[in-house]
């Protein structure tokens, strides 16, 4: 099938490389010159395991181009799909001028039947009024062809996108109710990836819409609730890590997005919670609930600050690590990531901050330019008074404890993910002082 994917960023580029893998002709789209100029060589703008080499294998084998001209992707194209970026906005809701803005264009130069898809996370009602402008302009136009729009919203995880992508939990795809026409190709166009464990769910576009707010804002919920739970346990003696095997042995609950942290960032739970908040309000209902999971994370990125001063007294002329600086491993995305807010308080407060990651420092460098940046894990250590684990990446895991003690000035360390909790009794024998989240001290 020869598909048009407008937008390069993180959702474009993968379908795109994906859908082309899969033997589609695809042609992606971004007013980026750069970007795409890149794209075009081969090089990929994002970290993402298995995408780069995907990416040139497209490009070897013809399948896969970029462009900045959209009208010719678009009329080559029997499926379009819009990717474009939808950030919050200031007051919580969703900034959809992008989106907006490709639906007009779609508009004015559509020049026959095809289906139209909206994979971006959108609010509900947002594919209809995309579907409603590029009809108006197609009438302006005095043409006369069926236009064909859908809802089709992703549920890839940054870090492990490419493998979501050929293994999805589900497909849903939000049509208009009797559009045969659609349901056709999108179900096609996906066969080759639906099992009858993992089926093509057909829906009106409302509800497919939906399916992602409420998918995000769960797990989302289920971070929030053991985040503030750790607390608890923390006053009370209990261990969260226990807690959580506990719960999750319940197969009512399951072990999931239960692990006690600093709490979630990236580009979608933030942005997606606040916006589901937004369309709550609008439509005069009651958001409580997630109103509560939104503060709760916001609270827990600043819950290391009293157990950093209670380690360190003050932070004047220390030194302070950070291992990790993206939201997640496997991925370079430092959006809204805890690092964040951990690097503004401790360069506040007079300390100096050395890191390292192994892909996110070139983006995080570009908002914290001020703090001193390690070639090595073991680098960022040198004469620091406090190591806080910020990401769970595999390479700090089982790191050499003698040689982080030689290097270190005071062996303090604040454990943000809990990956040394096994390891804590062993810590404490060689002289460190361990802190970690939800658990005895």
């Amino acid at each position: 099938m020869r598909l048009a994917i407008i937008g390069t960023g993180y959702v474009g580029l993968v379908t795109g490389v994906c859908f082309a893998d899969l033997g589609n002709t695809v042609t992606c789209v971004d007013i980026d010159e750069e970007k795409i100029r890149l794209l075009k060589n081969g090089t990929c703008p994002i970290y993402e395991p298995g995408l780069t080499e995907r990416l040139e294998r497209g490009l070897r084998e013809q399948r896969l181009q970029f462009t900045t001209g959209v009208e010719d992707a678009i009329g080559s194209a029997e499926v379009v799909f819009i990717c474009v970026g939808t950030p919050p906005l200031p007051g919580g809701g969703v900034d959809l001028s992008a989106v907006e803005s490709v639906a007009k264009r779609i508009g004015s130069c559509i020049d026959g039947e095809k289906i139209i898809v909206v994979k971006s996370t959108v609010p509900v009602g947002t594919t209809k009024r995309v579907g409603k402008t590029i009809a108006s302009l197609v009438k302006q136009r005095k043409k006369r062809f069926a236009v064909h729009v859908a809802s089709n919203p992703e549920f890839l995880r940054e870090g492990a996108a490419v493998r979501d992508f050929f293994n999805p939990d589900r497909i849903v795809i939000g049509i208009a109710e009797g559009d045969a026409f659609a349901k056709g190709h999108l179900e096609q166009l996906y066969s080759g990836l639906a099992r009858t464990t993992r089926p093509i769910i057909f829906t009106d576009t409302q509800s497919a819409e939906l399916i992602k707010y409420a998918s995000n804002a769960m797990l989302a919920t289920r971070i929030s609730f053991m985040n503030q739970l750790s607390a608890y346990c923390e006053a009370v003696g209990a261990d969260i890590t226990i807690v959580a095997k506990g719960m999750g042995l319940d197969d009512r609950i399951g072990p999931r997005f239960l692990h006690a942290g600093i709490g979630y960032g990236g580009s979608c739970f933030p942005k997606d919670v606040t916006g589901l908040i937004a369309g709550i309000k609008e439509a005069g209902c009651s958001a409580t609930i997630f109103s509560a999971v939104h503060e709760a994370n916001e609270q827990q990125k600043r819950s290391l600050f009293p157990k950093i001063k209670a380690l360190l007294k003050t932070l004047k002329a220390k030194r302070v690590a950070l291992w990790g600086l993206t939201f997640k491993p496997k991925t370079d995305d430092v959006r809204e990531a805890p690092a964040h807010v951990i690097t503004e308080w401790l360069l506040a407060q007079g300390a100096t901050v050395t890191a390292f990651d192994p892909e996110g420092m070139e983006n995080f460098r570009r908002e914290h330019p001020e703090i001193v940046y390690a070639a090595t894990p073991y680098e960022a250590l040198k004469q620091a008074d406090l190591l806080i684990l910020v990401t769970e990446w595999d390479e700090f895991r089982n790191p050499d404890w003698a040689r982080v003690q030689e290097l270190m000035r005071t062996p303090n360390i604040i454990d943000g993910r809990n990956i040394y909790h096994a390891q804590r009794a062993e810590l404490k024998k060689r002289g460190f002082s361990y802190v970690g989240v939800g658990v005895p001290t």
